[in-house]
């Protein structure tokens, strides 16, 4: 089982647990309002759980080719022209997924907050990055944590992308991939 195998089960996995998330919250908010005494910080949780469902369900989109194309052109080349034009695309989604990984470095900034002894304070005061002192609203959960969905977002897509591309490429056998239907039997190749 590969690598990518194996992260698209976890990402299966943390799609049903947030999309279980999400409905309760959904569910007590609506119970909580009816009766009067609404519970705030169900709100923001929802909207986060939203967030993380998101990235997590973009990256398994990405790994099973789910994702959005446009086909007029390659509807109209020949199968050269179509693995040609399939393994471009895939290298724009491994070319993305790095570009922002490289961004999400510099914007988390691993080694300035190790360099500032892990003191928030400290750090922003040195770079003006105020992501490690910054807090959610409600729920007052720092805020990079939340934002690390982008990073492990960047790092999944990338490792999903490569696996596709080293399939585009025949330099790996093709995978039955399980799918996300209700009986999970089905695969998608």
């Amino acid at each position: 089982m590969t690598l990518s195998l194996r992260l698209l089960m976890i990402e299966r996995a943390a799609i049903s647990f947030l999309m279980l998330v999400l409905t309760t919250l959904i569910l007590v908010n609506i119970a909580t309002r009816y009766v009067g005494m609404p519970i705030y910080w169900i709100d923001e949780s929802a909207v986060y759980s939203v967030v993380w469902l998101t990235f997590i369900g973009a990256s398994a989109m990405t790994r099973m080719r789910l994702d959005f194309a446009v086909t007029l052109l390659t509807d109209k080349l020949p199968a050269r022209g179509v693995r040609i034009a399939r393994v471009l695309a895939t290298l724009g989604v491994v070319g993305f997924g790095a570009a922002l990984a490289m961004m999400c470095w510099l914007w988390l900034d691993p080694a300035g907050i190790a360099a500032a002894g892990f003191d928030a304070k400290e750090y922003a005061a040195q770079s003006f990055n105020f992501i490690y002192t910054e807090r959610t609203q409600t729920l007052n959960w720092p805020t990079w944590m939340i934002y690390l969905i982008m990073p492990l977002f960047a790092t999944s897509m990338t490792l999903h992308g490569l696996a596709n591309l080293s399939e585009d490429l025949g330099l790996a056998p093709s995978q039955t991939l399980p799918a996300f239907a209700a009986g999970g039997a089905e695969g998608v190749n």
